[in-house]
């Protein structure tokens, strides 16, 4: 053996070495337990970020797995990854001074396939690097017309089945990415702002109401005032009419419990076009719709003079007005929620617009029942009330999406009838009406449509075999920040197009932090480039160290320090090993038989393999590499080499193959975690075709 591990003169050729030998090949075979698991898609628009690096638990329970001589398949594919493409992909057009809106939709829709389909490439073989064991062969995209038509068959079947519909309803739209999300792709902050304090004139008599408000330029939208019933303040006026300033509407004073009495005055303006609660409200209260600023966030025809200006422009010409006739009462500095896009931090407008949602609550409530019989298992187990908790409350999802990069929704409008179809080829003639005169929705998917069928949409398109092998799938890991984003989703829909659940257990892993305990951002500046650890320390160490010490489920923290505590280790396992080789041999001495300290080793090192595996199955890879630091570094090598060193150098055989067999048996149950080094010191001691992956564990 060399005296020193360099990674790089191993991590290629060994990677190659795997490729080529086949071993994560996904085949059926009925004989032996499958194992399966399908890799989260990383976003195909950018290179590997420390997120993807934490998909290393999926490898090292592949490989784990492979070793317990299971049938294991790990299918790879990236993700189209809807508005975050198209908006990294608008951000390359900018720096060449052009923009979306230079190009038709098909133009535009070519660029950003070509521009996914480079960076897909440069994905996968940074994932190589990582010495993830994935079928790469079996490549999976959600743009695949195969995965496309599953897709549509699966809205197909929602809209049969009235579990999807078309309504216009309010939703959060970005003025800026120029499409609508749904409730989760909103962060909401607090921040300080502004309350104002507006009269509106009593329309008969004399004297006014006042009301407090954060958002005077959509005043001119409102459709009522509202109290609550029980104010004693506000009794008398209810069911009287007031006038909208500037504007010079009717609008009536009603009575609803959603008012808090002692926010403002206790009375405030009711503008069901752009506010959720207020848009809840005018549906009670059959209330109309006034639409006053746009889509292009331009202030509507609807805003009369002010049509036209924008948000920021129109506030400031309103509240001018408002003073200068004597209707702004007062100022005050206020905290509140504000919802912003994100993906570029503009603020969100809740905007009325018609879009296709699916009804959860049908879909929810079985995937609700499978968690609570624990059909799936969730590790850890806090997050399993969690995930009950999302799955009551989802409201209706909204699927529309105003981009071009996605799948387009198979729904089509019958001019002369004026409803929708759905089908899922493109039809030759309209399906309501019989003639050709329909159209088809401009609309794509919201991504997580189609990532929430990820589990039986890649294994179905491998063959019905393969499908039947390997769904539902062993294990979904990822992490615990996107439970509500994708893990209800898929369990969801999954559940309805299967009818059964998609995965057997969710392992979630958490956030990786920097030593100060923040979440890194390139913004803060703190953000460590995998590629550019493995080229420092190789990617063992970079594995390694988002495992050791680390709790299932907590987030990580990556400092400098652990990985040199990393490499380290890496650096005594091939000590340790280097020394047992060089010191192999035939008997130098007559060899002595019922060595104590060799007796008391292999004692010990029972409970070792015992414990290994017991951690192995609850998912506490944490603990498991914790407990095999200490044992090689401080049993192993501090004491058990130590005191029986001059016996292996004297060619006691007894010593040399009580070593040799624990030393090996440790590089085995290392090699899920760092299987670079560990493929390495297997071929030194077994030749330079034999592989770690060959063995078996005998639990």
């Amino acid at each position: 053996m060399e005296s020193k591990y360099i990674p790089i003169q191993f991590e290629q050729k060994l990677s190659s070495f795997w490729e080529s030998k086949g071993f994560f090949k996904s085949v059926v075979d009925g004989k032996k337990k499958p194992f399966s698991i399908i890799l989260p898609p990383p976003n195909a628009n950018a290179d590997l970020h420390l997120g993807h690096a934490m998909m290393v638990y999926e490898d090292i329970m592949i490989r784990y797995h492979k070793l317990l001589g299971e049938n294991t398949s790990w299918v790879y594919g990236t993700d189209h990854a809807g508005i975050e493409t198209q908006f990294v992909f608008e951000r390359h057009l900018q720096k060449e001074g052009k923009s979306r809106f230079d190009f038709d939709r098909g133009t535009l829709f070519q660029m950003i396939f070509d521009f996914v389909m480079k960076n897909q490439n440069n994905m996968k073989e940074q994932l190589k690097k990582l010495g993830f064991g994935l079928d790469f062969e079996m490549n999976k995209f959600p743009m695949d017309p195969a995965i496309v038509a599953i897709v549509y068959k699966t809205f197909k079947k929602l809209f049969d089945e009235g579990l999807t519909y078309r309504a216009k309803k309010l939703v959060n739209y970005c003025i800026s990415c120029g499409t609508s999300f749904s409730d989760y792709e909103v962060n909401y902050e607090e921040r300080e702002g502004t309350l104002w304090y507006i009269k509106y004139p009593f329309a008969k008599g004399q004297g006014s109401i006042t009301v407090a408000t954060t958002r005077p330029e959509t005043m001119l939208g409102d459709t009522a005032i509202a109290v609550h019933p029980n104010d004693k303040r506000y009794k008398k006026y209810i069911g009287q009419t007031v006038i909208v300033p500037l504007i010079g509407r009717e609008i009536s004073i009603i009575a609803d419990n959603f008012v808090d009495p002692k926010f403002g005055t206790g009375a405030v303006k009711v503008t069901p076009a752009h506010d959720h609660t207020d848009w809840e409200t005018g549906q009670r209260h059959k209330l109309t719709s006034i639409q006053v600023v746009g889509f292009d966030g331009k202030m509507t025809k609807e805003a009369g003079i002010y049509e036209g200006l924008s948000i920021s422009k129109a506030r400031e010409a309103i509240l001018l007005s408002l003073k200068e006739k004597g209707l702004l009462v007062e100022e005050k500095k206020h905290m509140h929620r504000v919802g912003r896009c994100y993906r570029c931090k503009r603020v969100i407008e809740p905007l009325p617009k018609e879009q296709w949602f699916i009804s959860i609550k049908p879909l929810a409530s079985v995937a609700i029942e499978a968690v609570k019989k624990e059909e799936v298992i969730i590790y850890p187990k806090r997050f399993k009330k969690e995930l009950i908790r999302i799955l009551d409350n989802f409201i209706d999802w909204n699927i529309s999406r105003q981009i071009v990069w996605g799948i387009r929704i198979p729904a089509y409008f019958c001019k002369s009838k004026a409803t929708w179809f759905v089908s899922e080829k493109k039809p030759e003639k309209c399906q309501v009406c019989g003639d050709g005169d329909f159209i088809q929705d401009t609309d794509t998917f919201d991504t997580w449509f189609s990532s929430g069928q990820w589990p039986f949409v890649t294994l179905m398109t491998s063959g019905d075999e393969m499908y039947k092998q390997f769904y539902p799938t062993s294990v979904m890991e990822t992490g615990h920040d996107i439970l509500r984003a994708w893990i209800a989703r898929m369990l969801m829909l999954g559940m309805y197009v299967t009818g059964k659940v998609p995965f057997k257990t969710v392992f979630l892993h958490g956030l990786v932090r920097d030593k100060h305990g923040q979440k890194m951002s390139k913004s803060k500046g703190n953000v460590i480039n995998p590629l550019e650890v493995i080229k420092t320390y190789g990617a063992d160490v970079l594995r390694a160290s988002l495992v050791f010490e680390t709790k299932e489920g907590s987030d990580v923290v990556l400092t400098d320090e652990k990985l040199i505590g990393m490499r380290n280790f890496g650096n005594k396992l091939w000590n340790v090993g280097r020394f047992i080789h060089m010191n192999k041999g035939e008997s130098k001495t007559e060899a002595k038989t019922g060595n104590k300290e060799i007796k008391k080793l292999l004692k010990e090192f029972e409970g070792v393999k015992k414990r290994y595996h017991t951690n192995m199955q609850k998912y506490k890879f944490g603990q498991v590499m914790g407990d095999m630091h200490a044992f090689i570094w401080h049993r192993l090598a501090d004491f058990y080499i130590e005191q029986l060193k001059e016996e292996l150098k004297n060619g006691n055989m007894e010593v040399q193959n009580g070593l040799e067999k624990v030393y090996l048996e440790c590089v085995t149950m290392l090699h899920p975690f760092i299987p670079f080094e560990t493929e390495a010191i297997w071929q030194e001691f077994k030749g330079h075709e034999a592989s770690v992956l060959e063995e078996r564990f005998l639990i």
